[in-house]
């Protein structure tokens, strides 16, 4: 029986590793073993940073409705607009009412306003 090597396979797998590799640094992109390394290393940051975007998304939402809410009603904070939709029963998500904010102000302006309307005077 002939004798069987794996050079096709890790060839493969190199391949592999070093195409993932493209557009790294020095021997990042060049030699297996640093290249191994760095591939993995990209990974566990794409891995982190798809959460961390959506924490930045939802921060960056939350400042829009602020402002928005800042200029409708200087009186009017995030927090107590918040509950003030919560009262009215009114269930929009963050991302939609950034969009409104910014896009349309004068629909944003209504839902504020019901929501002013549904908290206790105090």
């Amino acid at each position: 029986m002939s004798r069987t090597t794996s050079g096709p396979v890790t060839h493969r797998r190199h391949k592999k590793v070093l195409d993932a590799a493209k557009g790294h640094y020095d021997r990042r992109h060049r030699t297996f073993k640093v290249a191994k390394q760095s591939v993995d290393k990209a990974n566990q940051y794409a891995t982190r940073d798809r959460h961390v975007k959506k924490r930045n998304f939802r921060a960056l939402w939350i400042q829009r409705i602020n402002a928005a809410v800042r200029v409708f009603d200087p009186a009017l904070t995030y927090s107590r607009f918040i509950n003030g939709l919560a009262l009215a029963g009114i269930e929009v998500d963050r991302k939609v009412l950034a969009d409104l904010a910014v896009h349309q102000p004068e629909t944003f302006n209504v839902i504020a306003d019901k929501a002013r309307a549904a908290l206790p005077q105090g």
